[in-house]
């Protein structure tokens, strides 16, 4: 899954908690966190996992894999929340984020 990928599915109706059975991720998790696999970019697939897991690293390693931390889902959930109503696009949306993630967090 790419960052367009995950808010179209929330922009259209996705809730966190089918999401996080899907991904089989823990609903009891005080954070979970959202990274993309290293080197980030926006077309790099993205791992969630919890914050119980990465102790908040920068950079995570699972599986072998390379990560880079974009930010917590509460953040996202919040931006999806704030563009509900908006003309704003998918694409556009992931962009803004992303250079969020990567410039300014």
């Amino acid at each position: 899954m790419k960052l367009f990928d995950l808010i179209s599915y929330f922009r259209h109706g996705g809730t966190f908690e089918d999401f996080c059975e899907s991904n089989s991720l823990d609903l009891e998790s005080e954070v979970i966190e959202v990274y993309a696999e290293a080197p980030a970019n926006l077309e790099s697939c993205l791992g969630f996992f919890p914050i119980e897991e990465t102790e908040g690293q920068i950079e995570y390693q699972s599986n072998g894999m390379k990560y880079h931390n974009l930010f917590d889902f509460f953040y996202f959930l919040e931006v999806i929340e704030e563009v509900k109503n908006s003309n704003l696009q998918d694409v556009i949306l992931a962009q803004r984020l992303f250079s969020y993630a990567i410039n300014d967090a």
